[in-house]
């Protein structure tokens, strides 16, 4: 009889608990809910988060309120939001930052790996490697021959050290086999000015500032370095493509959540996030930024960011970057 009473009490627990789970998920949202983005206001991140939280108000009915607090390597951001209660409210920017960090920084007052519940990317942006206008190198193929022929005498522009730019420039240094020297700068709108000037032979440098030069007739684009090419460029090649097997880097953004947030909510999340990646006009907008519109699963993009994560530190360690 004691054990029939015990097994009832555990079946009725459980019941409880998926009741539960399911009156979360009806009931969610109730209010606001906050974005915290590692970036200032104004970048890919930050617009990214302000243009698919847009939609999810709508879809939601609920405002989606962007708070930015930047810092080296968005930990101020993630560790917030590590911290926060795990009931959806507060969500993370997540980002291909976040998994250099893990690397980067001798130590993290969290786990890039557990303290999140992944709920959806939300769009990849291309690294474009690019050369003056006027230069003879027209492709990946041409920059590989030219490297090789002058070891040590190619300059390759990007900005800080640790960054993704800087990062996807040492791997493809590293893929290709050619030794080349990485110059860094303080800013974009630096390392475009240095191609520009012809102070380095090549860059690697984010879509979004390199698009208006190269309409502008200033550089021009050799390839992206994502595994895929950009749609509003479908001309362009990859680097892949180009020549280098296997490569691929690419920034992307997404959202997570603090660990144990409830299922039911990281799924109602991740149902509305990938509706709103599907609509038209958020898809045109995001592409403007240099941004394609991606979704995803939360396993998807857990298996990402674990990725990414053991990608820049073999990067990090091959580089002999100190880590900060």
């Amino acid at each position: 009889m004691k054990r029939f009473t015990k097994m009832f009490a555990g079946l009725a627990a459980v019941a409880l608990l998926v009741a539960t789970a399911g009156v979360h998920a009806q009931v969610f949202p109730a209010k606001p809910i906050r974005v915290i983005v590692g970036f200032g206001p104004g970048g890919v991140a930050d617009l990214t988060a302000r243009i698919v939280g847009a939609k999810l108000a709508e879809q939601l009915g609920q405002q989606i309120v962007v708070e930015n607090r930047p810092s080296a390597g968005g930990i101020v951001a993630a560790e917030a939001v590590a911290k926060a209660e795990p009931d959806g409210y507060t969500l993370l920017l997540l980002s291909n930052g976040n998994a250099v960090s893990a690397s980067l920084f001798k130590s993290l007052p969290y786990d890039t790996l557990t303290a999140f519940a992944p709920v959806s990317t939300l769009g990849f942006f291309d690294i474009a490697v690019v050369v003056n206008a006027g230069s003879k190198i027209g492709s990946i193929k041409e920059l590989l021959a030219v490297a090789k022929a002058n070891p040590g005498k190619v300059n390759i522009g990007t900005i800080n050290i640790g960054s993704t730019q800087n990062l996807s420039a040492e791997l493809f240094k590293s893929m290709a086999s050619v030794d080349a020297t990485t110059v860094p700068f303080k800013s974009s709108s630096e390392v475009i000015t240095a191609v520009r000037n012809n102070n380095v032979q090549v860059a690697f440098e984010m879509l979004a500032p390199v698009i208006p030069q190269a309409k502008g007739g200033t550089v021009k684009i050799l390839a992206i370095t994502s595994d895929r090419r950009f749609p509003g460029l479908p001309d362009v090649p990859t680097v892949a493509e180009s020549g280098v097997s296997g490569y691929q880097a690419s920034s992307w953004n997404a959202l997570a959540a603090p660990a144990k947030t409830p299922r039911a909510i990281i799924d109602r999340l991740n149902k509305e996030i990938n509706a709103a990646l599907a609509v038209p006009e958020v898809k045109e907008k995001l592409q403007g930024l240099g941004v394609t519109a991606r979704g995803g699963t939360p396993e998807d993009l857990q298996k990402l960011l674990a990725a990414d994560v053991e990608k820049w530190r073999r990067v990090i360690e091959q580089a002999k970057i100190e880590r900060q």
